[in-house]
């Protein structure tokens, strides 16, 4: 009952309005305030600060700065198997396993079609056309940096504008097409195993998305598909770099080609991932 309220009254607050709030929030610099927060926040949410590269509170100008804290570098090794694939994220599977044609799962009882969740042209989709996909929530007291999980190159960016529900399992079990209807940051890669996307999927509370090549993104409810110029850049990627972090927390989704990767047996529904670890075998094949 109280998961079906909670649902139901995001459908009737002032999503945008609530999560400006907490952008702003998030950023008084007032040392009293912020301490306050950051300090408040690792209670209730048991933080392990002892795994944090900076002083905690001291170090962190706002809350925001804290909350995409980076880490000790011993505090997040990555697996350097070969053909291993690794969690992008600290975070809770939602759900990983294999496409069904196009049909991505989202819940028990709810899917999305990879067309919608793209939002781009056919050409992208079918790429990954009966292929696999992990979906990892970040509840708040995770570390919200976002790493690759492969070596590649980022060939297309696209920010895609949406709603900001939350991604929480009772959202996810209760609003059909969660995913493809939030804000999301869409990056395509090329890899030595094909083609690979890895998303970022905005929500409540989600001040912004941020990454080295879009800078911050607010979130905006409606118009076009922005593509991200990448050509200033440095776009190569190592297993482990860093891909960018969400301003509060949210999802992200990885989807990769038929027959490219076996993902980890016990990757299922509630099982915890720590950023670096393996969570799937890669195929030996080359494009």
């Amino acid at each position: 009952m109280m998961a079906r309220l909670y649902v139901f009254l995001q459908f009737i607050l002032p999503r945008y309005w609530l999560t400006s709030i907490i952008y702003h929030l998030a950023r008084i610099r007032q040392t009293t305030v912020k301490d306050f927060l950051i300090s408040r926040f690792v209670r209730l949410y048991d933080v392990d600060i002892t795994e944090i590269a900076l002083d905690v509170p001291r170090d962190f100008a706002t809350f925001n700065d804290f909350f995409i804290r980076e880490l000790k570098a011993s505090a997040r090794p990555i697996d350097s198997t070969i053909n291993a694939l690794v969690s992008p994220v600290d975070g809770t599977v939602s759900l990983a396993g294999q496409l069904h044609s196009d049909t991505i799962m989202q819940a028990k009882g709810r899917d999305y079609t990879l067309n919608d969740l793209l939002a781009t042209d056919l050409d992208d989709a079918q790429a990954y056309t009966d292929g696999s996909f992990a979906t990892f929530y970040l509840a708040p007291h995770n570390y919200h940096r976002v790493h690759a999980p492969f070596a590649g190159e980022l060939v297309a960016a696209r920010y895609v504008p949406g709603d900001l529900f939350s991604v929480n399992t009772a959202t996810a079990a209760m609003v059909r097409g969660l995913f493809r209807r939030n804000e999301r940051l869409i990056l395509h890669f090329a890899t030595s195993h094909g083609p690979a996307v890895l998303i970022f999927v905005g929500a409540l509370n989600v001040g912004s998305i941020a990454t080295p090549w879009s800078g911050e993104i607010r979130p905006r409810k409606s118009g076009t598909v922005e593509v991200i110029d990448l050509s200033h850049f440095q776009t190569a990627v190592d297993r482990g770099d860093l891909l960018g972090w969400f301003n509060m927390g949210s999802t992200v989704i990885v989807l990769l080609p038929a027959d490219t990767c076996a993902w980890r047996n016990d990757l299922v529904h509630g099982a915890t991932v720590r950023m670096g670890e393996a969570i799937a075998e890669l195929s030996s094949r080359t494009t």
